[in-house]
């Protein structure tokens, strides 16, 4: 079954977030600690798959494109409006539940693990890396809703989507993509993922205050420079 990685990832976050929320009882002090230790952690893997590349041009060409697409579509806005609607429905006495559900969401679907993990699983059934990150992200929820409450859970779903349609249309685009092709995209995106993980990473430490969201767009369109760039040059 090529969707049971994504099912069992979410399935993870959802009982990571429910946990958490028996650990809300923790003193200030502690989650406090805790949340920038899950920042400086996330900055550490941000680094780690940022560093790992030779296209800096088309990196910052993607970003600063990105950024303006974003900004102009006001993803942030969006998603923090969505965070908000589900806060007023399901959680009206929890002021960080938008926050908790953008920051998380960003966090678990951003990154080279979930798409290699989702391509893998739709190129040869192999669900092992999905897994993997199931338990990484399982513990990383437990985390964040004891530092910022229920709004993490519903990531689960954003991230069920957007790893299962990468797994579909890997299994169809698998008969008329170049492997070469497909290896240079997965670099691509995990060298822009990694930037915008360390984005997050600031934000979760609260040094600063990115709309990290609204760079999304440089993820679609590093895919595109570099499909042209393998075509056309």
């Amino acid at each position: 079954m090529i969707l049971l990685g994504s099912l069992v990832n979410s399935l993870a976050i959802i009982g990571g977030s429910l946990l958490g929320t028996v650990l809300r009882n923790i003193s200030e002090q502690t989650k406090d600690t805790v949340t920038k230790g899950i920042g400086i952690g996330v900055v550490a893997l941000g680094l780690q798959m940022a560093v790992k590349t030779n296209a800096f041009t088309l990196i910052i060409i993607s970003l600063c494109l990105g950024a303006m697409l974003g900004e102009a579509l006001k993803i942030e806005e969006r998603m923090n409006h969505l965070g908000l609607f589900l806060q007023k429905h399901f959680a009206k006495n929890n002021g960080n539940f938008a926050e908790g559900f953008v920051t998380s969401t960003l966090i678990f679907v951003i990154g080279s693990m979930g798409i290699i993990g989702a391509i893998q699983s739709g190129v040869s059934g192999d669900n092992q890396t999905l897994y993997t990150k199931a338990v990484m992200d399982g513990f990383m929820a437990i985390m964040l809703t004891a530092s910022l409450g229920l709004g993490v859970l519903f990531s689960s779903l954003p991230v069920f989507i957007y790893q299962d349609l990468i797994t579909l249309v890997a299994s169809v685009l698998i008969s008329y993509v170049p492997h070469t092709l497909i290896t240079i995209l997965m670099a691509g995106i995990s060298q822009i993922g990694g930037l915008l993980i360390i984005a997050i990473g600031l934000n979760v430490m609260r040094l600063t205050k990115i709309r990290v969201s609204n760079f999304l767009p440089s993820l679609v369109l590093m895919v595109i420079f570099q499909s042209l760039q393998y075509f056309y040059f």
